[in-house]
């Protein structure tokens, strides 16, 4: 998976490959789909969520250039995986999952690994997480149709967000660095996520 799936196509972060070697993506997929754990497609999981592409996560991960201080907010926790990968590259993750069975799940396989430095929450995850903010990066693993702001005013200075933008059919990651408050957006590559719910619909 490392070297076809995501050296081959561009990804060079030597943190983000040595931890997408590390971490078992297998342990997070249902036994029926575990034979397919490491190809290059999304997965389901249940709740009509999937674990994301392992090319799409890598991108992402490389993007926020995260380091063992940062402190990360993920939204949309789903199996874990990506979880755990971010637990691997910053200090401290605060997760949320809007999913009690999922955010459950991911909570037993995380904690089996060993993983200390992770919250896991079950809530809205469009509202963020404000008792931890600011925080130095937030990761969106849910397509938004609008970037939101609740999550933004979340984003230390200089902080980074990477999260999927558009309707349903048609969405492109974006890149967000806060500059003296301000968001400076940088247009990346087109993808497809589940959309980002609000509790409240």
């Amino acid at each position: 998976m490392v070297e076809s799936q995501l050296r081959a196509r561009g990804i060079s972060d030597p943190r983000v490959l040595d931890t997408m070697l590390r971490v078992p993506r297998h342990q997070f997929v249902p036994e029926t789909y575990r034979s397919e754990a490491y190809e290059d497609h999304p997965l389901p999981i249940g709740d009509d969520q999937t674990i994301s592409q392992p090319y799409v996560v890598a991108l992402m991960l490389e993007s926020l250039q995260l380091t063992p201080a940062d402190k990360v907010l993920e939204v949309g926790t789903g199996s874990g995986y990506v979880t755990a990968l971010l637990a691997e590259l910053a200090g401290q993750v605060f997760s949320i999952e809007r999913h009690p069975t999922l955010s459950e799940s991911a909570r037993k396989i995380l904690t089996a690994l060993g993983y200390s430095n992770i919250q896991v929450f079950t809530g809205d995850g469009t509202l963020g997480h404000p008792a931890a903010a600011p925080f130095d990066a937030i990761l969106v693993s849910a397509a938004a149709s609008d970037l939101p702001l609740t999550l933004l005013s979340q984003l230390r200075d200089a902080g980074r967000m990477i999260i999927p933008v558009g309707s349903q059919d048609s969405q492109q990651l974006q890149f967000i660095r806060m500059i003296n408050g301000q968001p400076v957006i940088s247009l990346r590559e087109a993808v497809r996520f589940v959309p980002l719910v609000p509790d409240r619909e």
